[in-house]
């Protein structure tokens, strides 16, 4: 038997160090990149629905935010010039669908001004709302 300690033997060791810098690094990367993904997104409290349906033809985006701001696709609309901006693009498309978007604490009378406007139009228009889960 051979009991003597062996003095040039190779320990097996790995460092992780540099792993571990990749790693914040690619989180850091992936963090910055999804919140840059989106900046013209309107933070909406929507009202739950538990029959929830996807629209799929020609739609544009109505919102009315919390503190009564009008906004089509993004942009912010004066509810006056509401009618002649939905108008033009009814003109790009035949069949329209406005998906309007409402935070829920807006007062009801403001929504039916803008369903007011779509029903002279003869435009259909859907209200979005969220998943029951959520």
């Amino acid at each position: 038997m051979n009991l003597r300690k062996r003095h040039g033997r190779i320990s097996a060791e790995i460092h992780t160090s540099a792993m571990n810098d990749i790693m914040f690094f690619l989180l850091l990367f992936f963090l910055i990149a999804s919140a840059i993904t989106n900046p013209n997104v309107i933070k909406l409290l929507l009202p739950k629905s538990s029959s929830g349906q996807s629209v799929s033809k020609k739609t544009i985006s109505v919102t009315i935010s919390q503190d009564l701001v009008y906004t089509v696709n993004n942009k912010p609309v004066k509810i006056e010039d509401m009618q002649q901006t939905l108008l033009g693009y009814k003109n790009l498309a035949a069949e329209l669908t406005i998906v309007l978007s409402v935070d829920r604490t807006v007062a009801i009378q403001n929504v039916v001004e803008i369903m007011d406007i779509a029903q002279k139009m003869n435009i259909k228009l859907v209200l979005a709302t969220e998943p029951k889960g959520k």
